[in-house]
């Protein structure tokens, strides 16, 4: 069985990181495993979304605009046609 094919969406800093990209499409069974496909020929996102295994904190990540974290996190099953949303969390003073 083909796993679920999804669109994974760029905020600014991340599209100078997928060459320009604002959006990708891949396939996983989970929103890491969409992530991790996606980002497989693109060394430089991979390094900005991913460490030793795992998302970043400071990525925010949706899907189908639900925040994963309050679901089952980077864990979180996706189904055919889900919308992923990845941002940057900002921070200042």
């Amino acid at each position: 069985m083909l796993e679920p094919a999804v669109t994974i969406s760029l905020n600014g800093p991340l599209r100078d990181l997928a060459g320009g990209k604002d959006v990708l499409e891949a396939r996983g069974r989970t929103v890491y495993e969409a992530i991790l496909a996606a980002s497989e020929d693109l060394p430089e996102l991979a390094q900005a979304l991913i460490w030793n295994g795992a998302l970043r904190r400071f990525v925010n990540v949706y899907l189908d605009a639900e925040d994963i974290r309050t679901r089952n996190g980077q864990e979180t099953p996706v189904s055919d046609g889900a919308r992923i949303d990845i941002v940057l969390a900002v921070s200042g003073g």
